[in-house]
């Protein structure tokens, strides 16, 4: 109705705010705003407890390494040398990366899956890295930031969303 209707979905502009609309009219995407870095407290704790578990380790290879130690379509990956590194360094590597104390690209947080995987997204995957950049919405509190693939799923469940539309861009 609210497309028929020519109402935009929810408010884009100041000007819009003038225009008094029904909830019905506001179409079905109406309510606050919502934004991974909302969760972004979560998603950490997240992250802290695959280290805690043994899923998750600090790694320290270069971009260039990752692609040589991931392998091909027809060849398994290898293990970084990183990847058995005890908890408890994990955890201080990790703690270290959240309070900005390494630079951009000397550490990753990657999921340990399956480097043998015929999927190669599922070869030891990052889910966090380091990046100094002040964020749109939580300025310099940051600077570790997740994956998409990590964060999304995460960010979803907090707000209850029960199935997700993706494209295979993200492949």
């Amino acid at each position: 109705r609210w497309i028929q209707r020519g109402c935009p979905p929810f408010d884009v502009d100041d000007a819009v705010d003038d225009v008094e609309l029904s909830e019905e009219d506001r179409g079905p995407w109406y309510g606050p705003v919502r934004k991974t870095s909302d969760y972004f407290s979560l998603i950490y704790d997240a992250a802290v407890h695959l280290i805690e578990r043994g899923e998750a380790f600090v790694d320290e290879l270069t971009a260039e390494e990752m692609r040589e130690y991931r392998g091909t379509l027809t060849e398994a990956g290898k293990e970084s040398p990183w990847r058995n590194r005890s908890i408890e360094e994990n955890l201080e590597l990790f703690r270290g990366m959240r309070n900005g104390d390494y630079p951009e690209g000397k550490y990753v947080l990657r999921a340990k899956i399956d480097m043998s995987s015929p999927n190669l997204n599922m070869r030891d995957p990052v889910i966090y890295r380091i990046k100094h950049e002040s964020h749109q919405a939580t300025g310099d509190e940051w600077c570790i930031y997740p994956m998409y693939d990590f964060s999304h799923p995460i960010a979803d469940a907090a707000e209850g969303v029960t199935h997700s539309l993706c494209t295979l861009e993200f492949e």
